[in-house]
């Protein structure tokens, strides 16, 4: 992939990519290997094997699990001793329902497989980000944090701590690692039907009406997973070498702030 702006990560560039399976992770996977990055993909086993990934190594996880994501750190280390760039895109929102029908498991899952997830994997990753050059993390946050949508609470939740979470540690720091946001709308990927690693029935119902959603986006139409992962890189790259704790919101208009 020819960058002639320079807006994508470098060539030679070492990148991991959490949620490196699923609709988003893999699109972006594929073009940092286009671009010729050293990419480590990181997934569950389950979806690593739903969806190998092109990236030269990959590591499987269980992000909810503490000593899970510690091992996956050790794994990353031995192949790739200092990231240049870190995506973690893994998350998932659960079913739709009142907040008075959610059971507490569930709740707990949302907050696990999401705000916890996040947590845990920039306590292990940072210090491979943390070698005195220039680097970059992108987290994959939601837009439903800033339009809650009905239904998702636990998951506006997970997604609103994220954004807090992420702009902390990015003032701590600061300045030679950067961490930024990207917060998509409704994207046709698998994670409308559960998540890749949830469920592999391509007729699984949407969580949500589709008719009705695409009234509420000036650009009338639902995202795909390229509106996602341009954005990202450009994040990674030397273009928003000036920008950090900010929030792209990739929602076709549908948010505005």
């Amino acid at each position: 992939m020819n960058d002639s702006n320079g807006l994508s990560p470098p060539r030679g560039s070492n990148i991991a990519v959490v949620g490196a399976c699923g609709g988003i992770g893999s699109d972006l996977v594929q073009k940092l290997v286009a671009a010729d990055c050293n990419v480590v993909a990181i997934d569950l086993e389950k979806s690593i094997t739903e969806a190998p990934s092109p990236a030269a190594h990959s590591i499987s996880f269980d992000g909810r699990n503490a000593k899970s994501v510690d091992e996956m750190a050790e794994q990353l280390k031995k192949v790739m001793p200092q990231l240049d760039g870190l995506v973690i895109a893994s998350g998932f929102a659960g079913q739709r329902m009142p907040i008075t029908e959610w059971p507490i498991e569930a709740i707990d899952e949302i907050i696990s497989g999401n705000l916890r997830l996040m947590t845990l994997c920039l306590r292990a990753l940072v210090p491979l980000l943390q070698h005195g050059d220039a680097a970059s993390v992108v987290l994959i946050t939601s837009d439903m944090a800033y339009i809650p949508q009905p239904g998702y609470a636990p998951y506006v939740a997970a997604k609103a701590g994220l954004v807090a979470m992420g702009q902390s540690v990015a003032r701590e720091v600061a300045p030679n690692v950067r961490i930024n946001f990207v917060s998509p709308g409704a994207v046709d990927t698998p994670f409308l039907r559960g998540g890749r690693g949830r469920t592999v029935d391509p007729d699984a119902p949407l969580r949500f009406d589709m008719k009705e959603y695409l009234t509420k986006i000036p650009l009338a139409r639902l995202a795909v997973a390229e509106d996602v992962t341009g954005p990202v890189l450009f994040l990674l790259g030397p273009g928003s070498s000036y920008m950090t704790g900010n929030i792209l919101h990739i929602s076709g208009g549908a948010y505005m702030g």
